[in-house]
């Protein structure tokens, strides 16, 4: 059992029609902020891309683990050979402070590895995708007018050339732990100068896939459909994203959905 060609179609153009529900609210600036159990916002952009996604994915036969949908038991998912994990909204409080780091994240999981990710900027048109047999590939889509024959035709491989080779760390805007500093410091010591940049959502995995960062340390909490995108992305581009305490590369549909620290190299 292995995914089709269509199943990155179909996650490609969920993430597409998702994201033009999104930038209608985003632009309406009508966000209708709730604040869920674990203290994190929720607006109705989350639920209407939830519901875009969902109407896509159900027609794979696949099961769906979505941040915005209900609480699946692990005694029902462990069975799950395949299985879609999604967020519709990567960075609602970027979404919420408006300043476009967020993104839609759809992967495709199989025997607890990532096997398809598809992460798309709804502000910037940047979609970031990839498969195990192609490879990873960014290209910039205009929602109003997309082809998706064209788009994987003009899209670039990931990683791309970098003209910039100071060593790079990307790190979370809003999580910013002692830990991650002192690793900070660590490269200091190791590379001399060292650039930091902040960066929302999963756009930090899509940095270093794409090559514009050396590493991504993450010593925070982190779930499941913050990751698997941008795991199969980094993955399929030759990277690495490794669970901290295993020291292994970090697998998915655990009974835990807390990720483990880790770090993407």
């Amino acid at each position: 059992m292995t995914a089709s060609p269509n199943h990155l179609i179909t996650a490609i153009t969920a993430t597409l029609e998702a994201s033009k529900a999104i930038l209608e609210i985003y632009h309406s600036g009508a966000f209708d902020i709730e604040i869920k159990g674990d203290n994190s916002p929720l607006t109705k952009a989350d639920k209407a891309s939830h519901n875009v996604i969902m109407s896509y994915l159900e027609t794979t036969g696949i099961p769906v683990l979505s941040e915005e949908g209900r609480d699946i038991p692990y005694k029902e998912r462990k069975a799950w050979k395949q299985l879609w994990i999604v967020d519709p909204i990567d960075g609602t409080k970027e979404f919420i402070k408006r300043n476009g780091e967020f993104t839609v994240n759809i992967a495709l999981i199989e025997n607890k590895k990532p096997i398809i990710g598809v992460i798309f900027v709804p502000v910037t048109g940047e979609l970031y995708f990839s498969s195990k047999e192609l490879g990873a590939f960014k290209v910039v889509v205009d929602l109003e007018d997309y082809d998706l024959d064209a788009l994987q035709a003009k899209a670039n491989k990931l990683p791309l050339q970098r003209e910039d080779n100071t060593f790079t760390i990307v790190a979370s805007r809003s999580h910013m732990s002692a830990e991650t500093r002192e690793y900070v410091q660590e490269m200091r010591d190791i590379h001399g100068n060292v650039n930091l940049i902040s960066k929302g959502s999963s756009l930090k995995l899509c940095m270093v896939a794409e090559g514009t960062a050396n590493c991504y340390p993450r010593f925070a909490p982190t779930m499941e459909w913050d990751t698997a995108a941008g795991q199969a992305i980094c993955e399929h581009a030759g990277f690495e994203v490794i669970d901290w305490d295993t020291k292994k590369n970090m697998l998915y549909n655990r009974e835990e959905l807390l990720n483990n620290w880790f770090l993407v190299k």
